[in-house]
């Protein structure tokens, strides 16, 4: 691959809608943060994969931890949260300028996307004031760090049909005993947030709870999943008899589909839109790039190619600064999330299909010395994911032909009957 700049602002490509912060305001927070990115923003050795790609090393995880705590102290962490519970209070418009010039940088914060995306805005949303503040500044901090425990071996797509039991015991805790997978960054995770069956005579989207729990809790384990990247960026987690406190419910007891549907809202609007860095090699900038190379930039087929990923990457980044503002004024995301995170997977496979145009057998093989083939085909084999992580390609569309176009729902015969009466998942055997 072509190499491309590390630093420096350059509005190219699918990042941000090129008219955010027209304003004086606007202007002056860009400088502010284009001069500290410019001065803090690290590379070379401090470079943090994604965790969504790459599971970090203790290296790797304690220079991230150091950014992000200088993200916070320079009080360009948690932009849009409460300044209460350590957040700047500010809008979705300092939050997309913030977001347009870190795209410039390759800034180690992927270990931080399901903590700050999905776990955190959660607790905003939910979580009691005693929850929030003591779990959101450090958390913005990046001194601990955050998972998400939903799916199961049997409950992947209908997360409803899980079976992780949490019973309350004399002293009014919780005592939790199952497992989940595909928790991605539960290696090194800190807190999770956990969502577990308490009531088994109530129908399955009804009697599940979501709670706060200590990943480094007595029964808590943690085994490592490893992908056809090669690395290891999800795990299965083993809960054998974990207390969990009566204050660690997230909501209310009893209400966890509702707590896990907020999160989930969340979750396909940070997958959708995070930041995809304009060196990263499935972009229109980086394949672009590369073209030009090759010598294939002039190619009628290639020029169309690129040309309709330049407008699939500019429609989501205006998708997801329209969802951001609509956010600031109040507006929850909702099903809407989902047509972020169902767009953002398409342009995933629609850039790996220009990539196989532009490099043609580069994509597949490639010298030994050639990182950047080396880094070409990781971002192709990384691709599939994006198809199920955070919800199916086909669950994001029955969402959104359910609750955006407000078609009739699909079948279901089994919402009404209590859970214990089921033959989902694992207990069909």
């Amino acid at each position: 691959m072509a190499e491309t700049s590390k630093a420096g602002p350059s509005m190219t490509g699918q990042q941000g809608t090129g008219h955010s912060g027209t304003g004086q305001r606007g202007t002056a927070f860009r400088e502010r943060v284009r001069g500290w990115l410019a001065e803090h923003a690290p590379g070379g050795d401090d470079h943090v994969p994604e965790a969504s790609e790459s599971a970090p090393t203790e290296q790797q995880l304690a220079a991230a931890k150091r950014f992000q705590a200088a993200l916070f102290d320079a009080g360009l962490a948690g932009l849009t949260w409460p300044a209460e519970y350590g957040g700047q209070g500010l809008t979705a418009a300092e939050l997309q300028i913030f977001q347009e010039e870190a795209a410039a940088y390759d800034l180690p914060t992927g270990v931080f996307l399901i903590s700050m995306g999905m776990c955190g805005p959660t607790l905003v949303d939910l979580g009691t004031h005693e929850q929030k503040a003591r779990y959101l500044p450090p958390l913005l901090r990046g001194e601990e760090i955050w998972c998400q425990l939903f799916s199961e071996p049997g409950a992947g797509s209908d997360v409803a049909s899980l079976q992780t039991r949490a019973v309350r015991d004399g002293s009014g805790d919780w005592v939790v005993t199952g497992q989940k997978v595909w928790t991605s960054g539960a290696q090194y995770a800190d807190f999770g947030a956990l969502l577990a069956r308490t009531n088994p005579d109530e129908a399955k989207h009804r009697g599940l709870t979501m709670f706060v729990v200590d990943m480094h809790a007595p029964g808590v384990t943690v085994r490592p999943l490893r992908d056809m990247t090669g690395s290891a960026p999800f795990n299965e987690v083993y809960f054998d008899d974990v207390r969990i406190p009566a204050d660690a419910v997230i909501g209310e007891v009893d209400a966890g589909w509702a707590a896990a549907v907020t999160m989930l809202g969340h979750e396909r609007v940070s997958i959708g839109g995070s930041v995809r860095r304009r060196y990263d090699p499935m972009t229109f900038d980086s394949l672009r790039d590369e073209a030009r190379a090759r010598g294939v930039a002039g190619d009628p087929v290639v020029r169309g190619e690129l040309a309709e990923l330049y407008a699939a990457e500019r429609k989501l980044a205006l998708l997801n600064a329209r969802l951001r503002q609509q956010s600031d004024a109040g507006l929850a995301p909702g099903a809407r999330g989902s047509v972020a995170k169902l767009a953002g997977a398409q342009v995933l496979w629609q850039a790996v299909r220009v990539a196989g145009l532009v490099v043609g057998p580069r994509a597949i093989a490639w010298e030994p010395g050639d990182p950047s083939g080396d880094a070409l085909a990781l971002a192709i084999n990384a691709t599939p994911a994006s198809s199920i992580a955070g919800g199916t390609n086909q669950i994001q569309r029955g969402i959104i032909g359910d609750r955006v176009l407000g078609l009739p729902k699909e079948p279901q015969v089994d919402r009404d009957v209590p859970f214990r009466e089921l033959r989902v998942g694992t207990q069909a055997r």
